[in-house]
């Protein structure tokens, strides 16, 4: 009110009013206000000039108040966004806007339309406690290279008792079987996904109760009851179903038009030559694993990429066999591992891919990548599927952590534990068919690779040996290479190499 008396004073008198109610405190606090109500005017102005404030749209307003000028669109958008009392709206309505005919009244008015009942809105999420009884099983990570699985197989049941860390499911994926895992011990209370599920990492599995006490009692009687009604139902509508027989009259009557049928069966007779199909009832249907369908993928595409041809040559397996008959004990001794075939046959292939380095090689685009390392795949077969796990760094190993390594992955790969690190990688693949009583086999090739060694039964068979014919324990081994980047020269070479290192091992004290 002091501003409205002071714009309506005498010009030749108003400096001297503005001097005496500068000085008083209302004055002051008023003058602050008024800076506010401007600052917040221009905010509001700026950001939206219609736009709705605290959700009430100020075009409520105006239907009641057709003569309401964007003064007070302005000052009741003000009003709301400062939650304060109307006196203030009212005296910066009156002389916020010098010059404009307003009324205390018309004032009233808006504010009167305006003032509804602004509810605080409580933001109310409900978070899952860390300390609560309740928790979830998510499926882990399972490499950078895999970016789904299958939910193979569910290891427990709702209502069953858990611990920490113990596996509740498995994932399959296109390498190897990933176990989800529970994060407290507790007892499951259901399963949020099914057997044949693709889940990604981060997917909720189960839901894990922390109380001990936990029954699922509960959901069982329901269901009893609602099987007794339905037994009643089906008992009431069986005497339903029993009214068609009363048409069997007619079908008895109807003897005499099915005679002639019977007369005309002969006829089909015509078709015994027709292939007599076994009938569907006794045929199975399986949806492949995704191992399967990965291994399937990945052989298809090495038989339709590479030039494919296999060289075979064979080993005589007696200085060999004379070597770990005479070593084997005290070898197991030392080492803690028994000595087999397959560290000879790996120091033989290290050897002769480092006297042929193109096997060892790769063909990338336009371009051949020479590898100056050793890391020999072994191709392990489980009842999932074939697995190839990598032995690194093949060249620096001696016999005994070969056969360290072997056994490891042998024994992680049929367990389902072993990990995608533990078979990524391989510059060439040895592949023991013999293990499974193999005679001959020509290996297909494991992309990205050029070349594989195929390893098959000990076989004594008569041979030449100085002038004379004696048996001997002899095996068949079989190279299949990439015959766009090696040539067959260089297979025989290969091939000839190994041979010659295993029917003499001292070729490798010596390197010659």
């Amino acid at each position: 009110m002091i501003f409205s008396f002071i714009s309506f004073l005498d010009p030749s008198t108003k400096n001297l009013e503005l001097k005496y109610f500068q000085k008083s405190p209302i004055f002051e606090a008023h003058s602050i206000i008024r800076r506010m109500l401007g600052i917040i005017r221009r905010k509001v102005v700026r950001e939206a000039s219609s736009a709705k404030v605290l959700g009430y749209s100020l075009q409520r307003a105006r239907p009641a108040v057709p003569s309401v000028s964007r003064a007070y669109a302005t000052s009741a958008k003000e009003s709301l966004l400062l939650g304060i009392g109307s006196r203030i709206v009212r005296d910066f309505n009156h002389h916020g806007y010098l010059g404009f005919p307003t009324s205390l009244k018309s004032s009233r008015v808006i504010l009167s339309c305006l003032k509804v009942d602004l509810p605080i809105h409580m933001s109310n999420r409900s978070y899952s406690s860390e300390s609560g009884d309740v928790v979830e099983a998510v499926v882990p990570h399972m490499g950078e290279s895999i970016t789904d699985g299958t939910l193979a197989k569910l290891l427990k049941q709702p209502g069953d008792p858990v611990a920490v860390d113990e596996p509740i499911a498995q994932i399959e994926t296109d390498k190897v079987t990933i176990d989800v895992v529970s994060p407290e011990a507790g007892v499951i209370q259901k399963f949020l996904a099914k057997e044949g599920d693709t889940v990604e990492p981060g997917t909720k599995v189960a839901v894990i109760s922390k109380s001990e006490g936990v029954t699922h009692v509960g959901p069982s009687e329901p269901t009893t009851n609602k099987t007794a009604p339905a037994k009643e139902k089906a008992h009431e509508q069986k005497p339903k179903e029993e009214t068609p027989p009363k048409e069997k009259p007619k079908s008895e009557a109807s003897p005499p038009k099915e005679k002639p049928k019977l007369t005309s069966a002969p006829p089909p007779k015509v078709g015994p030559s027709e292939p007599q199909l076994p009938p569907k009832e006794r045929e199975r249907r399986v949806p492949m694993t995704r191992l399967r369908k990965r291994v399937a993928t990945r052989l298809k595409d090495s038989q339709n990429t590479f030039a494919l041809l296999t060289t075979f040559n064979e080993v005589d397996m007696t200085n060999l066999m004379k070597l770990r008959s005479d070593y084997k004990d005290a070898f197991l001794e030392k080492h803690g591992v028994k000595l087999g075939f397959m560290s000879g046959f790996v120091k033989a292939a290290v050897s002769a891919l480092q006297s042929q380095p193109v096997v060892n090689a790769v063909i990338d685009g336009d371009d051949i990548i020479y590898r100056d390392y050793v890391d020999i795949s072994i191709a392990v077969g489980t009842s999932k599927g074939l697995v190839v796990p990598v032995i690194r760094d093949a060249g620096r190993l001696n016999f005994a952590e070969i056969e360290k390594g072997i056994n490891a992955l042998a024994k992680k790969a049929n367990e389902g534990t072993i990990s995608i690190d533990e078979m990524a990688g391989g510059t060439f693949t040895i592949s023991n068919g013999g293990v499974y009583g193999s005679l001959l086999s020509t290996p297909i090739i494991n992309p990205p690779q050029s070349a594989i060694l195929g390893m098959h039964s000990i076989v004594n068979r008569p041979m030449v040996v100085g002038g004379e014919v004696v048996p001997r324990p002899m095996m068949f081994i079989a190279l299949t290479y990439d015959h766009r980047l090696i040539d067959g020269r260089e297979a025989v070479f290969f091939l000839r190499r190994i041979k010659d290192v295993v029917e003499d091992p001292r070729r490798l004290l010596l390197d010659v």
